[in-house]
């Protein structure tokens, strides 16, 4: 029979101690009624204890949310136990969550004090806490390095006082998934009333096997699994809930277990947090990453467009994301070319693919990546790549004032004769430029995307800029290069303004085309 995982989420805990930035209430309630709608069972909405704030938040999140249930964290002191319960006070149902260092370095080096002490200081919190609700969870903190002898004695004793959860973080990201396993293992088979309590685990992932070590244990027999949207916490970070949630959902039949959450929300709770915690994804991210289910080899682009298992396990459309992105680069392949020109309404005999295809690899080479108006380009109007660019930026000037405002004045160099001079002003200098850039070429672009970056250090450092700006429902991409930030913003937008007009004489030329 199968048997379910709980899922412990402390993004607005572990996960918020390592921001650069604290969230506010209002950012901390949005990602807590995400992750309500995403189906997590327990919200770690905080540390009361650690400031106002939490408090605070904590207060707020309790009386929202009403399908989690609600937990705070707490140490094993009065003080905190009584803060932590006062907090969650409006909740339905609500979780205080204790922790205690028991390996012998955080017993002695840490907490200054013996073992023997440190299970009188368990017991009698779970006492105190057992006035406010009946539940409780333990953590033996760095329960990854604790002796095993040691972490069975604790488990038994803390169980016994009316621990209803008892958490074994890896605290430090220490062990491998066979120790690990181990360990629970050990503790189902040694603690004789492990059977009263669920048995959750926390892994790090400092050595990167927080998501192996957190299966390993349900494998043992865990039935909680505690981590992180994007896997966001101290240090290397928590493991992804996602990918331990799509990893049970994947192989249900060998797991047997499955969990109460709503897959199709795993995306767009993803981009929540990443943008309120002002964290971005890895494009390489396991499950929510940019790249997760977009393919550039040639072969394997063939392969997704006759059959996405080919190099698919997860269908994007499962977590909320419905796309197939298939990257145009010089490893791309015909069938790529083919996929992207019936996306864009063309019919194979309104080009030739070999021809396109060589013209194709050519470009990729040079460029780089290859979008879609370079595809139609390649295909209808193959001289325009080889004309020398219509917009040239000849002059540009940008004046900044205390109160904000700046004045840009450009002239544009417009195919060979035409001489523009514009001049705007603006809030701030980019976008001053950006403006009398428009209104030169009177093109009704909207900006999508900024996106700046250094690539290397000191005065001479090199400002890359990156834009996507949409013009009549299309995306056109341009990038700057430039130790001037201003100067690179500038060369990017040259650079989609002359995309757009190169579009614009393709379409100029197929009317031609269907003219005659």
């Amino acid at each position: 029979m199968d048997k379910k995982i709980i899922i412990f989420d402390t993004t607005l805990r572990d996960g918020e101690q390592s921001l650069q930035a604290s969230l506010t209430v209002s950012e901390k309630i949005q990602i807590a009624l995400a992750l309500e709608r995403l189906g997590v069972d327990v919200i770690e909405a905080g540390f009361p204890i650690s400031s106002p704030g939490d408090f605070k938040s904590i207060q707020s999140i309790s009386k929202i949310i009403k399908k989690s249930q609600i937990c705070s964290l707490a140490r094993c002191l009065p003080e905190d136990i009584d803060i932590a319960a006062r907090a969650m006070e409006r909740a339905i149902n609500f979780r205080i969550h204790l922790f205690l260092g028991t390996s012998n370095l955080h017993i002695f080096s840490k907490l200054k004090k013996s073992f023997n002490e440190i299970m009188d200081m368990a017991v009698s919190s779970i006492m105190r806490a057992k006035k406010y609700t009946t539940n409780i969870e333990f953590s033996c903190e760095d329960a990854g390095r604790t002796s095993l002898d040691n972490l069975c004695k604790i488990v038994e004793t803390v169980i016994k006082a009316g621990a209803t959860t008892i958490n074994i973080p890896d605290t430090v990201g220490y062990t491998t998934p066979t120790q690990f396993k181990k360990i629970i293992s050990t503790l189902f088979n040694r603690v004789k009333n492990i059977n009263q309590a669920i048995i959750s685990v926390h892994c790090h992932n400092d050595l990167g096997m927080a998501v192996g070590n957190s299966i390993s244990a349900i494998e043992a027999g865990a039935m909680q699994i505690e981590g992180t949207i994007n896997g966001l916490g101290e240090r290397a970070g928590n493991t992804a809930l996602e990918e331990v949630i799509m990893a049970l959902d994947i192989h249900k039949k060998k797991f047997n277990k499955y969990t109460n959450i709503n897959l199709k929300e795993i995306y767009r709770t993803s981009k929540i947090v990443s943008q309120f915690c002002n964290m971005p994804i890895p494009i390489n991210k396991a499950i929510v990453g940019k790249n997760a289910f977009l393919h550039s080899s040639g072969i394997h682009q063939d392969g997704v467009l006759k059959n996405r298992e080919n190099y698919e396990i997860i269908n994007p459309n499962s977590i909320g994301l419905n796309t197939c992105k298939l990257n145009l680069t010089s490893r791309s392949g015909r069938a790529a070319i083919e996929y992207h020109m019936k996306e864009m309404g063309y019919k194979n005999s309104d080009y030739n693919l070999n021809e396109l295809y060589i013209d194709f690899l050519k470009l990729a080479d040079k460029k780089g990546q290859i979008f879609d108006y370079d595809l139609e380009a390649l295909a209808f109007f193959k001289k325009q790549q080889n004309i020398e660019e219509y917009f040239k930026l000849e002059y540009f000037d940008v004046q900044t004032k205390l109160s904000g405002l700046s004045v840009a004045s450009i002239i544009l160099m417009c195919g060979a004769q035409t001489n523009i001079q514009k001049a705007t002003t603006s809030n701030g200098p980019v976008d001053a430029i950006y403006q009398a850039l428009n209104k030169a070429t009177l093109y009704p672009i909207i900006l999508k995307k900024f996106h700046l970056e250094a690539n290397g250090e000191g005065k001479d450092a090199l400002g890359k800029v990156d834009i996507v700006v949409q013009y009549k429902l299309r995306n056109f991409h341009g990038v700057g290069l430039a130790t001037d930030i201003i100067e690179a913003s500038a060369q990017a937008m040259i650079n989609v303004l002359n995309y757009i007009w190169k579009s614009k004489q393709v379409n100029k030329e197929l009317e031609k085309k269907n003219n005659i």
